[in-house]
């Protein structure tokens, strides 16, 4: 392993450009390289923001070691091939908790409370706006969590302040202080159903024409999970049908979605860029934390967020 406290300090790649102010989170105990890929060859740590980890890519740097997510999800990350490799996978599991689940409040708010209609209205002097506006209020109605975690724990403690109804689903997890249902049963009941899953072969487009037909009629969806969970054709359709009455996504597929896509034309679609957890406070724990895991890495260490665990065992 190479030290981090070698008289050369190891060469750590970026893979997209240190945000202002961030420089004090790098010290002097790497020479940062990057993002231009040319400069990539000679890192023995990445810093991985929303780029994809092919081992393609990965074979371009042969002395690399680490590759440190600057937050919670991997599936840009090829396990496999960094396993093969010896290299290192970790995550920031704890950084984007609480951004991301404002933003998902924020979201919800925003469609349900047609801020984008009511927004446009004003702007062109347009009607009626109080008999124009199509607010939804959230109060005594259902929420259902899919996907218990640190995210979607915590917007269901926020639901359930204000006086909505909460269910939730995750299959892994135990310890649920809400009423647990079947995910069938949580389409059906729900008249929010908001995605806090990881994307896996499991949860790959689980939100598909079958379920989102479940959801009741008027129904409200937000993902501020991964794209790739949703069948987003499907989507759209239940869309332009009429089936569901608002949408609010922070994640698409593909990220960002081209211009004059169905998604971004609707006033009672609100999209964000992938940006949930890109906060003040947010990103600098995700870096903080991201260049933590490399310091262990590169010291001899395991670090506790190792999600390709099997590379220890090589």
């Amino acid at each position: 392993m190479t030290s981090v406290g070698s008289t050369s300090p190891p060469a750590l790649y970026i893979d997209r450009a240190i945000p202002d102010g961030f420089e004090d989170i790098f010290g002097d105990d790497f020479t940062v390289i990057g993002p231009e890929s040319e400069a990539l060859p000679a890192a023995v740590a990445v810093l991985a923001g929303a780029s994809l980890w092919p081992g393609e890519r990965m074979a371009e740097a042969p002395d690399l070691q680490v590759i440190s997510r600057t937050g919670i999800g991997f599936d840009t990350v090829d396990l496999d091939a960094a396993t093969e490799r010896g290299i290192v996978v970790c995550n920031a599991p704890e950084s984007p908790t609480v951004s991301t689940a404002e933003h998902t409040m924020a979201l919800l708010l925003s469609a349900t409370k047609s801020l984008p209609a009511n927004q446009r209205r004003l702007r062109d002097h347009d009607g009626d706006y109080y008999a124009a506006n199509e607010g939804m209020e959230l109060a005594g109605r259902t929420i259902g969590v899919v996907g218990y975690g640190r995210i979607g724990s915590r917007v269901a403690r926020a639901a359930a302040a204000l006086d909505m109804d909460v269910i939730v689903h995750d299959p892994y997890v135990d310890d649920i202080a809400f009423a647990s249902v079947g995910l069938d049963e949580l389409w059906r009941r729900s008249d929010v159903v908001t995605m806090h899953c990881p994307l896996t072969d499991e949860t790959r487009e689980m939100v598909d024409e079958t379920a989102l037909a479940a959801m009741k009629p008027g129904a409200v969806f937000v993902n501020a999970a991964r794209g790739g969970v949703v069948d987003q054709d499907a989507l759209v359709a239940a869309l332009e049908s009429g089936h569901l009455a608002f949408v609010a996504l922070d994640v698409t597929t593909p990220e960002p979605l081209p211009i004059g896509h169905p998604l971004l034309t609707r006033e009672n679609v609100v999209v964000t860029p992938h940006i949930a957890s890109a906060t003040d406070r947010g990103r600098r724990r995700m870096y903080t934390h991201a260049i933590a895991n490399v310091h262990t890495v590169l010291g001899g260490d395991r670090p506790a967020s190792c999600v390709n665990p099997e590379v220890y065992e090589r």
